[in-house]
């Protein structure tokens, strides 16, 4: 027993192998793209994940306009905001939000943060993706990889 090791490894900041990723969202299912970005971001697709830790990867989501949803949500789905006054609740829709100032990024955001820890953690791991809705990012010298999202569980 003296040559096997059973300690276990906790990440942290130092140790983290953190890595840039690209992602084309083209043709893609918004719900489902987000939660395998979600798990890309938590670091839960790595050996090394710690449930405490940002051991994640950065993700960069390209195309972001020509993501899809299934039935009717464009339309159908409501997402509330609240400002805290009487009278205060508004509702949007997928498409009311996508039509607006960086809609697209608002509603990957969105989506996305529904499916982290909803504390500082989250805040961080936030801060780690990146959307634009054309083909070019300018993250290009940090030597992303493109991704395929469908090879992911």
């Amino acid at each position: 027993m003296d040559t096997l090791s059973y300690k276990t490894i906790s990440a942290n900041k130092a140790t983290a192998n953190k890595e840039w990723v690209v992602v084309d969202a083209t043709d893609q299912v918004l719900g489902r793209l987000g939660s395998k970005v979600a798990k890309i971001l938590r670091g839960k697709y790595k050996p090394c994940f710690t449930p405490n830790a940002d051991c994640g990867d950065n993700v960069i989501i390209i195309n972001a306009n020509k993501v899809k949803m299934t039935g009717n949500k464009w339309t159908d789905r409501v997402y509330l905001r609240f400002s805290g006054y009487p009278g205060g609740q508004k509702s949007f829709s997928p498409s009311d939000v996508a039509k607006g100032y960086k809609g697209y990024e608002r509603l990957f955001k969105h989506v996305v943060r529904g499916m982290l820890p909803k504390s500082r953690l989250g805040d961080h791991l936030m801060k780690n993706l990146y959307i634009y809705e054309g083909p070019e990012h300018n993250h290009a010298a940090q030597t992303p990889k493109t991704i395929d999202i469908n090879s992911y569980k």
